[in-house]
């Protein structure tokens, strides 16, 4: 079976009135000076070339001068926005506009200077649908990480995301023999099961990041997602687990080499402990979440009839089999993952 099958062509979905207004309570809504559609009227492509001399995913976007500078004021001041709450600071100059054809999302990874001391930083602008919002939504109540993001209409805002996508991280250590490896091995235990819990796909090994952070006596590791395009869109229940995509394999089998399965099942029950904590202390904004999300379409019927006939399964509970969103899908997988009612009774009859 092909667990690494995705929907390359997932369909955009439109963010409808309700959303937005959770949006709005939650401060992820602004009226941006620049959109998505501006940045998209460049005149030429220029591929980006790595170090090792190969062509990136990614291409250098040339605009005309008028143009360039009216973006470049924009674009700071949306960095602002995102990051200091629109504080001014006079010495940041847009550096570089990058655009990546591959993927739903289409994105454009802005590079931002401080003219001063020369430190950067990124943020991305992408289409925004639907489901990616979700799944930052999900990934702000659920996972040990905050993460900023602003929404205008059709435009998201994105900061980026540090660390090092994992099929990297496995190429510069193919020869190295990683230290504390055990770390290791316990995050992507913990990852691969906050990643079901919530139903998060397509974390393939370039989707997500590798945080290498230095204890006071040894290496800790922190995995961390940095793509949201595929929540609750596919059907098939391992597209949500990392575990079975090929690219993952090196640490599925650092796990095998090192951890019994007991030990793996203890770690997967602290981390469902950890996201039902999570879960309590955002239950206002969960439950606004999947309200919203219970009617929304943000799947196919192919996909939702495949998705609840394998959790049914899973749970042994046929009462995902009545089930016809995805909204409806992941609160009742979240409740027996995480032994909590989410939704009141009155909610779900609504």
């Amino acid at each position: 079976m092909d667990y690494n099958h995705i929907e390359y062509k997932k369909p955009f979905y439109r963010i409808k009135a309700n959303l937005k207004e959770h949006l709005k309570n939650y401060s992820r809504l602004e009226d941006l000076p620049v959109s998505y559609e501006n940045l998209a009227e460049y005149e030429e492509l220029f591929p980006l070339i790595d170090d090792n001399g190969k062509r990136t995913l990614w291409h250098m976007a040339m605009y005309n001068q008028e143009n360039l500078n009216l973006l470049s004021k924009s674009l700071v001041e949306v960095y602002q926005r995102l990051n200091s709450d629109g504080d001014d600071n006079t010495y940041l100059r847009i550096d570089r506009i990058d655009f990546c054809s591959f993927g739903n999302s289409k994105p454009f990874r802005v590079r931002v200077v401080h003219e001063i001391n020369g430190n950067y930083d990124y943020f991305y602008m992408k289409k925004a649908d639907s489901s990616r919002i979700y799944g930052l939504e999900l990934e702000e109540i659920f996972s040990p990480d905050k993460i900023n993001y602003i929404v205008d209409k059709q435009t998201l805002v994105e900061e980026h995301i540090v660390g090092i996508p994992l099929d990297d991280f496995i190429f510069r250590n193919k020869e190295v023999a990683i230290e504390n490896r055990i770390r290791l091995a316990k995050e992507f235990v913990k990852f691969n099961e906050r990643t079901f819990v919530r139903l998060l796909g397509d974390m393939r090994a370039y989707n997500y990041v590798v945080e290498i952070i230095q204890d006071f006596d040894n290496i800790q590791y922190h995995l961390r997602a940095m793509d949201f395009d595929q929540q609750c869109f596919e059907g098939r229940k391992n597209i949500y687990r990392p575990q079975f995509y090929k690219g993952n394999m090196e640490l599925v089998k650092l796990v095998q080499e090192l951890m019994t399965e007991d030990v793996s099942r203890q770690y997967q029950r602290i981390e469902r402990v950890s996201m039902k904590k999570r879960y309590l202390a955002s239950r206002q904004r969960t439950r606004s979440l999947l309200r919203i999300m219970r009617k929304d379409r943000i799947s196919t019927d192919k996909n939702i009839k495949i998705l609840r006939s394998e959790l049914a399964e899973h749970h042994n509970d046929t009462d995902f089999l009545k089930f016809n969103n995805m909204g409806d899908i992941l609160n009742r997988h979240m409740e027996k993952m995480l032994s909590v009612d989410i939704l009141t009774k009155s909610e779900i009859l609504k």
